[in-house]
């Protein structure tokens, strides 16, 4: 199967059905399916149903629980501790998530750290449902090591991103998602996949050389977004998802891909703002329309057409594939296929005519 477009809601079902088979409840794998395929629509295909086949190879290896539930362990003021006991890593997010802006709700603000939990998809995901309920939110995660700290050549961070959404009210919402590293690793591995080289500036090998070989950077080190200054903000990062959440930072957090035998107890940080503290919400909201249009009529250099504020683009991609449908790489759709074939599914109800 060559690339084609497929209908969102068709693949979110789909994936739904693998995960249900796989032994995911109905709802459980219903939020799974929704945070890849959300990946999906905005054009980061890294984050989306290229992750599925992995999620099912750890659960059919025994290596995520989907006998439990994330719980509460501790829930003070305006602070909650989730232990995520292992399960899908979206389910966690929407636990940490449904926590933080009800403390919201009732404190103001509302501090949630996570531990033991999985690769839970892209930030932007839960940072899209806070938006929606009128939430500022803040969303932080460590991951498995893949980035040197500056000056170093061996990997000790991970690529650790970081996402916030902003409620606008006829503009579109502030949503930046993004990777401490100068590229996310999945683009990386995506870029090998496809047999693709990748930008001098993303990576180095083994020895600390810049390196345009997926392969070499795969085996050796991401780099920081701004020098140094990522990788304070990557550490910051660990400390608050790793340290004092409980959960396991640096090296200590266990690859999602080459680790069959163990959890990957990875730590989050959700930190929502109740926006209704300091303003009515519709107040806000046209206070952030005139401060983007403030923004957008910048003058602009010579062949810029737009200033796009972040997550713009992605919420256009999101309008045209929802309606044009989402094309899927080859190698990602031949194995969305296969997998598809071994329960009695066909990939091919997904697809759009032509």
């Amino acid at each position: 199967m060559g690339p084609r477009h497929f209908d969102w809601r068709r693949l979110e079902e789909l994936a739904t059905n693998l995960l249900v088979r796989a032994g995911a409840s109905e709802q459980h794998a219903r939020t799974v399916a929704q945070s890849l395929v959300h990946a999906d629509l905005r054009g980061i295909e890294s984050h989306g149903l290229a992750r599925l086949p992995i999620y099912l190879e750890r659960i059919n290896a025994g290596v995520i629980r989907l006998d439990s539930e994330p719980k509460v362990i501790m829930q003070e003021g305006a602070t909650a501790l989730i232990d995520g006991d292992n399960h899908l890593g979206a389910v966690v997010g929407m636990a940490a998530l449904d926590q933080a802006i009800s403390l919201a709700r009732q404190m103001g603000v509302g501090f949630v750290g996570v531990r033991h939990s999985n690769h839970f998809g892209s930030c932007s995901y839960y940072a899209e449902q806070a938006i929606e309920r009128g939430q500022i939110l803040l969303v932080l995660s460590n991951a498995p090591e893949a980035m040197a700290p500056t000056g170093g050549i061996r990997p000790f961070f991970g690529t650790n991103p970081v996402a916030v959404g902003i409620p606008a009210g006829k503009q579109p919402p502030f949503l930046l998602d993004m990777a401490t590293s100068v590229a996310a690793r999945g683009k990386i591995a995506l870029a090998e996949k496809r047999g693709e080289s990748i930008p001098a500036d993303w990576a180095i090998d083994s020895e600390g050389n810049p390196t345009t070989s997926p392969q070499a950077a795969l085996a050796g080190s991401l780099l920081p977004i701004g020098g140094a200054k990522g990788y304070g903000l990557a550490m910051f990062i660990d400390i608050l998802c790793g340290i004092l959440t409980g959960a396991a930072c640096g090296p200590g957090v266990r690859s999602l891909y080459d680790n069959l035998e163990h959890p990957q107890n990875i730590g989050h940080v959700f930190m929502a703002v109740d926006i209704e503290r300091f303003w009515p919400l519709s107040v806000f909201q046209r206070r952030m329309d005139a401060y983007i249009n403030e923004i957008k009529s910048v003058p602009r250099r010579a062949g810029i057409e737009e200033i796009m504020i972040p997550g713009e683009i992605e919420r256009r991609n999101m309008e045209s594939q929802k309606s044009k449908g989402i094309t899927l790489a080859t190698g990602i759709a031949k194995e969305l296929e296969r997998l598809c074939a071994e329960i009695g599914l066909d990939l091919r109800d997904a697809c759009i005519e032509e």
